[in-house]
């Protein structure tokens, strides 16, 4: 969407006074989902970035129940967010909160989506000619944080609800990789995952529920970077090492695969 654009859109919207606020940049409409948006701003200091998630009313709703359903939201979200940040899941941090007008501050993580740079990364190998080394050592070790990251996140007692690589980011691991030559960046798959978007999470115990997480990550590999599926095992086994009750987790995994055959067969 283009800038012009996303001001004329802010402008039809009547905003939480939050968005007018002194001390914070004009918060910018990043991105539009169905049942929230996000825009950039700052945090306290123009040099702390945020992200602003908002929540507007939805007109078709009855009122009370609008009101109700965007509280438990933010609030659900917010609370699972500190209890990981708490426990060391690397997930962005939670800087405020009015549950009542329907937003959340967060930190604002750098760098790109895994989604955006693995496919990049993919097509550059295979414009090189490269296809037989799509197992190196770069893609493997991707694939082991992300297996570790899914791992503390479960072992916490959370799981993602939408655990796609669009909601996971790789971040920089120095200023210099904020700062350095876009080239050269999508040429590598270096970073910390850190995992986003926690909007349809909840805490939950349940097996099924972490097995899920992990058919809805598999299909997702399947789907977008079909070319690194077969890697998925490296994800599963660094995940299996991550969280000591993976073993039931990974059998209910093959239990919600055979489901999801039969969906497919059965159309």
């Amino acid at each position: 969407m283009k800038t012009e654009t996303k001001q004329a859109v802010n402008k039809q919207r009547v905003l939480p006074p939050v968005f007018q606020y002194p001390s914070a940049a004009v918060p910018l409409l990043i991105t539009q989902g169905a049942e929230a948006l996000l825009y950039r701003s700052t945090y306290l200091l123009p040099s702390i970035p945020c992200a602003l998630k908002y929540r507007p009313s939805k007109p078709y709703r009855h009122p009370i129940l609008d009101v109700r359903l965007t509280k438990h939201r933010i609030l659900s979200e917010a609370r699972v967010l500190v209890k990981c940040k708490r426990e060391g899941v690397p997930v962005p941090a939670v800087y405020a909160l009015d549950e009542a007008a329907g937003w959340l501050m967060i930190e604002w993580i750098e760098g790109e989506v895994v989604r955006i740079r693995l496919n990049e990364w993919l097509k550059r190998r295979k414009d090189e000619d490269l296809a037989e080394g799509v197992d190196d050592e770069q893609l493997l070790e991707l694939m082991t944080r992300v297996g570790s990251a899914v791992g503390r996140l479960h072992a916490v007692g959370v799981v993602h609800g939408d655990l796609t690589t669009s909601n996971l980011m790789l971040r920089p691991r120095s200023r210099e990789g904020l700062n350095g030559d876009l080239g050269a960046a999508v040429n590598t798959l270096e970073g910390d995952i850190v995992l986003i978007d926690f909007g349809l999470a909840s805490q939950s115990q349940a097996d099924e529920d972490r097995a899920v997480d992990l058919y809805v990550l598999e299909r997702a590999f399947g789907s977008t970077h079909p070319r690194a599926e077969s890697l998925f095992g490296e994800v599963l086994r660094e995940y299996g090492k991550s969280f000591k009750g993976a073993n039931v987790v990974l059998k209910k995994l093959e239990e919600v695969r055979m489901r999801g055959r039969k969906r497919s067969m059965i159309g």
